[in-house]
């Protein structure tokens, strides 16, 4: 075993994919119990963490159990095992067994959670159907021309300048720059007390915000001067790579009840709760994993057929108006793939240690 593979590595890794800073405000995603520091020895991969899925991670010897789920949400003040949660806690710290969750960062990532369904049911020309504003900067620096590349391209290389799938995306104006170095300076160019002139690049580029520190780390690094000059600013612009749900297109309209007969199938759904059917065949469709009923305006908004969910209330369902079918799939149902999502994530990281997808049945309805 690879005794330099810690959890540290692999939390670093999962939030290199889902950031964090993603995740709703109510949300307790993160490690939840463990020691960063703690040496690897396996990994189980679940929907949820409960106290027979901690069983199992002893039983298998895993030391690391990653969830979708946080098993807490809220601060508890008393660890007695009176519940199933308080229960899981202690069961999980009396073995040394760490917990970490990937919620709803991942559900805000385009590569996650309703990424896993729009590819499950055969969607192309998939994208965010309501993207995340305020998660954007944008760097302005100043580099003297001989240096631009190097210095542009250790900015790129640590994750600015993409949008969507173009990558290297900067604007760049030459103009001069002017300073004069004191006595207690050691200019890289220039003399010290010498009013100097050079010639320069001034650069501008989108970075994602959680990105901030380790850039300005990069650009100190990669600049010639002792002194960078630089503005962060945040954009209000709305990130298309980062939001809730995500619609896309059938590449053949289908029959309606075709199309939910499909769907149960490539879902492996036993019930689908749903409104009418609408009167046309069906190809644009939004989808959006979990309790998704809050989206429901932006789906209509969005011209989709139907939208796909889960935990619609009776109410919320006379909201679709005539002007969309609501297909309530069930949390579980909906979501349970994300366990493969992540398993294939880690298996392109990771070969010293064992990865394994959890076997315990985790969902808490049933249905005769």
């Amino acid at each position: 075993m690879d005794a330099s593979i810690k959890i540290k590595d692999v939390t670093r890794y999962l939030e290199e994919w889902a950031p964090l800073s993603y995740q709703e405000s109510y949300d307790n995603s993160g490690l939840i119990t463990g020691d960063l520091s703690t040496v690897i020895q396996g990994v189980l991969v679940t929907l949820d963490c409960t106290e027979d899925v901690v069983q199992e991670a002893i039983a298998s010897g895993c030391n690391l159990i990653i969830a979708h789920h946080p098993i807490l949400f809220r601060g508890i003040k008393k660890l007695t095992g009176s519940n199933y949660v308080e229960r899981t806690i202690i069961k999980a710290i009396k073995h040394d067994i760490a917990i970490y969750a990937i919620h709803t960062n991942l559900d805000n990532v385009h590569t996650g959670v309703n990424k896993k369904i729009c590819d499950k049911i055969g969607l192309h020309n998939i994208r965010i159907l309501s993207p995340k504003p305020d998660t954007l900067n944008k760097l302005i620096t100043f580099i003297p021309t001989e240096y631009a590349g190097q210095v542009t391209a250790a900015l790129y290389a640590a994750g600015a300048g993409q949008i969507g799938e173009y990558k290297n995306c900067s604007f760049q104006s030459e103009g001069v720059g002017t300073f004069l170095p004191t006595e207690a300076t050691d200019p890289y160019i220039g003399e010290r007390n010498k009013q100097t002139l050079v010639n320069e690049i001034r650069v501008e580029m989108i970075f994602p915000a959680h990105l901030k520190k380790k850039l300005l780390n990069t650009l100190k690094e990669a600049h010639p001067y002792e002194e960078v000059a630089y503005y962060i600013s945040p954009l209000l612009n709305e990130n298309q790579e980062v939001g809730t749900g995500m619609i896309g297109d059938l590449s053949t309209p289908m029959e309606p009840l075709d199309f939910l007969r499909s769907l149960k199938n490539s879902m492996d759904l036993t019930v689908i709760r749903h409104t009418a059917l609408p009167p046309r065949k069906i190809q644009k469709i939004a989808v959006c994993g979990g309790s998704g009923s809050f989206l429901l305006p932006k789906a209509i908004q969005a011209g989709a057929d139907i939208f796909i969910t889960a935990d619609v209330k009776y109410h919320e369902f006379f909201d679709a108006d005539g002007q969309i079918t609501i297909a309530d799939i069930g949390h579980y149902e909906s979501e349970v793939f994300t366990k493969e999502l992540i398993m294939d994530v880690l298996m392109k990281k990771f070969h010293t240690f064992a990865i394994i997808f959890s076997k315990t049945q985790t969902n808490p309805t049933s249905y005769i």
